[in-house]
């Protein structure tokens, strides 16, 4: 399939799975292929809320409707965030929840050019010419810690508030999402994936199964299952999304 303006085609492969301790799924994702779009929100605050947070999230991408520009793809999304931060407030206020909110990451492809818009510990990843590169900081106390020179990356896998972050869609004033734009080449591939499988998985093991020519799907399926032998202690959700250069008379998607 091909995303808005044809340049670049794009195959894809989207899974969430509830992972081997959680009973309620709290991740949604959304894979919006004719319009360039794939969200992976993470949702927080358990059950009939985090759900409910990453669902409206999902739910506002899906009225997006088709960008005619990498400037209006991301003015769309960003208009779709502000929406969903609202109504996610306002389901909190209705049902007397503290704490009702979701991580959220985007990738967006218009043409060749990329952007990232994320918000929380929900990640991006590049895999080009055999190296793996994370397009989005975590916003999260480890790794402003970490930043800081305050914690190494291996202190942070494992500290006690590690799982506390410090942006999300739902919570606070205003929606704060973050954005890194770029460039798209054929030959790349691109993960977009909740912190329930980077909680088992480092770079090194991501980049392994991302080297795997294999189709999508099976790129897809196999960190899930890679993470459900490690113990998928939360919900994890993955999509990947390979570029490809587009056959002459590939026209945009309606």
């Amino acid at each position: 399939m091909t995303g808005p303006g044809a340049a670049i085609e794009m195959r894809v492969g989207g899974l969430t799975d509830v992972g081997r301790v959680r009973k309620h799924n709290e991740d949604n994702i959304a894979l919006l292929t004719p319009q360039g779009i794939w969200v992976v929100a993470d949702g927080m605050g358990g059950h009939a809320a985090g759900d409910v947070a990453s669902a409206i999230i999902v739910e506002e991408m899906e009225s997006l409707g088709m960008p005619v520009s990498a400037q209006d793809q991301r003015s769309r999304m960003l208009e779709r965030l502000d929406r969903a931060h609202l109504r996610i407030l306002a389901h909190a206020q209705a049902n007397g929840l503290s704490t009702v909110g979701a991580t959220v990451a985007a990738l967006l492809i218009f043409e060749a050019e990329l952007t990232c818009v994320w918000a929380g510990d929900s990640r991006i990843y590049l895999w080009r010419q055999g190296k793996l590169t994370q397009l989005t900081q975590d916003h999260s106390e480890v790794a402003q810690l970490v930043a800081a020179g305050q914690m190494t990356e291996a202190e942070a896998r494992t500290a006690a508030r590690r799982n506390v972050i410090t942006r999300a869609i739902g919570i606070g004033p205003n929606a704060d999402p973050q954005l890194v734009s770029g460039v798209a080449q054929p030959g790349d591939r691109f993960l977009v994936c909740s912190d329930g499988l980077t909680e088992h998985m480092d770079d090194h093991d991501i980049a392994a199964l991302l080297a795997n020519p294999a189709p999508p799907n099976d790129i897809a399926s196999a960190l899930i299952r890679e993470t459900l032998e490690r113990g998928a202690k939360d919900n994890v959700s993955v999509i990947i999304v390979d570029c490809e250069p587009a056959a002459e008379g590939d026209e945009a998607a309606d």
